[in-house]
């Protein structure tokens, strides 16, 4: 899971957001990154991002997990004005074990997760030996992005 947020206080953004994460049905987060801050993406006048990442182990099939990540973002705010809008938080499936998915509305893995270092980073961090379908290895693959603009901050404890 990806985590981000720019508005609104978005270190506690991100806390809620694991928070919220842990409090699905079925669902238990079993890691968290530290926190990084990064330059936006697409639209650029707007604030910097904090992201992070989390492993989560769930029973929720990836669809009904999609459904409630964005019942979690509009319950904390999350208005999508115009694509890489600001926003109070933004939650993203990255990764589901070794799933692929390619359905309107869903994309496992994350269609553009290999060139976003405020993902990959922080996968490196907590899930190196992960293994994104088709591609390789977490650790790998993270050396590849120009992380330049993404700053660690501070370590979240599980």
């Amino acid at each position: 899971m990806a985590l981000g947020a720019n508005i609104d206080d978005p270190v506690q953004q991100i806390s809620a957001g694991f928070a919220a994460l842990a409090a699905l049905p079925g669902t238990r987060v079993v890691a968290r990154s530290s926190l990084y801050r990064s330059a936006p993406v697409g639209y650029a006048d707007q604030p910097d991002f904090i992201n992070a990442v989390a492993t989560i182990e769930t029973t929720l099939a990836p669809h009904d997990l999609l459904e409630a990540l964005l019942a979690i973002e509009r319950a904390h705010g999350r208005v999508r004005a115009f694509p890489n809008a600001p926003r109070t938080l933004d939650l993203d499936i990255v990764l589901y074990g070794d799933m692929t998915v390619h359905e309107p509305g869903l994309t496992i893995p994350h269609a553009r997760m290999l060139e976003r270092a405020f993902v990959m980073v922080p996968l490196a961090e907590i899930a190196p030996d992960a293994m994104v379908p088709g591609h390789g290895c977490v650790r790998d693959l993270a050396t590849r992005v120009d992380a330049g603009s993404v700053a660690r901050l501070l370590r979240v404890p599980v």
